[in-house]
């Protein structure tokens, strides 16, 4: 299982407009790439489904937010608090996304690709807000990928559409050489 995991940094009382315009983005990607979203320290203070409903009121973006309701549906979708040490189980190993990967944790989208294949479960986290992920989520992570291989720091609703779409490509190429 491969899973999109989006960290709120920005205000964690009030909800803004990049809150739920960001999951609104983030759904047809996790729906078209076979992702699961989960969703951490966002302002929501209601049931996954109140969440749906709530964004599909107040946003075009994705089909009007259908593509979130197609993930719950699926039960693709987990909202909740950071956790205050481990992750859940399920979502497998914690992948920091990063445009300054530490060396020791470095991992390239080949590697995670080729482990997906393996039936190896990834979270993949993005921070959401102009500060990136909180700095104490880099030593929980077992990787960190930068999925540019550059070094570039990619603004937030970019990462989300550039990381499952490159391992989503990087998969079907690996798949088709066998």
């Amino acid at each position: 299982m491969l899973t999109l995991g989006i960290v709120n940094t920005y205000d964690k009382i009030k909800i803004l407009d990049a809150h739920y315009r960001a999951i609104a983005r983030a759904a047809p990607i996790c729906h078209a790439f076979g992702f699961h979203l989960a969703l951490y320290d966002f302002p929501f203070k209601m049931t996954a489904e109140e969440l749906v409903a709530y964004v599909m009121e107040k946003t075009t973006i994705g089909e009007s937010g259908s593509y979130l309701k197609i993930l719950y549906e699926k039960n693709h979708l987990s909202v909740s608090d950071l956790p205050k040490k481990g992750f859940p189980s399920q979502f497998g190993e914690i992948v920091i996304t990063t445009s300054k990967p530490d060396p020791k944790r470095q991992v390239t989208p080949i590697k995670i690709a080729e482990e997906a294949l393996r039936n190896r479960s990834f979270l993949f986290l993005v921070g959401l807000g102009h500060k990136g992920l909180p700095k104490e989520l880099f030593e929980r992570g077992k990787y960190h990928l930068d999925i540019t291989s550059k070094g570039l720091s990619l603004e937030t609703c970019t990462a989300i559409g550039a990381i499952p779409a490159y391992l989503s490509g990087l998969m079907a190429n690996l798949e088709t050489k066998k």
